[in-house]
């Protein structure tokens, strides 16, 4: 499958928390990590940045953030043209996956940790 440089948005550097087991688990697997959050910190190596990134060629797009959260990242995660953007439970969000969809970005409603076990990542 090779290596998805993913963007994780709403990282957290609590190991209880699902985006802190998802940096590790994307890093056990051998993807490059950016991680994201409102807070900086640093988790399995990876720093946690607060400002999104900018000229980086993304594969993956993984949320855990809430739909109401989701808004202010829209046009940048449109912008940088992501091959494919997670929903993780918690994060549906209809009205961004639609404006992803009609840029040609594909969207997934699942579990990035559950991916990633399944071979499916």
């Amino acid at each position: 499958m090779g290596n998805k440089k993913t963007l994780v948005i709403g990282a957290s550097t609590n190991p209880d928390r699902y985006s802190n087991m998802a940096i590790r688990a994307l890093r056990n697997h051998q993807h490059d990590v950016i991680a994201l959050a409102k807070r900086t910190g640093e988790v399995a190596g990876v720093p946690i940045q607060t400002e999104f990134p900018v000229n980086e060629l993304i594969d993956t797009v993984t949320l855990y953030v809430g739909p109401q959260h989701q808004t202010e990242y829209y046009r940048q995660v449109i912008d940088i043209q992501p091959e494919r953007v997670i929903f993780n439970p918690g994060t549906e969000n209809f009205d961004f996956a639609e404006m992803l969809e009609l840029k040609g970005i594909e969207t997934i409603e699942g579990c990035t940790l559950v991916m990633l076990s399944t071979g499916q990542y």
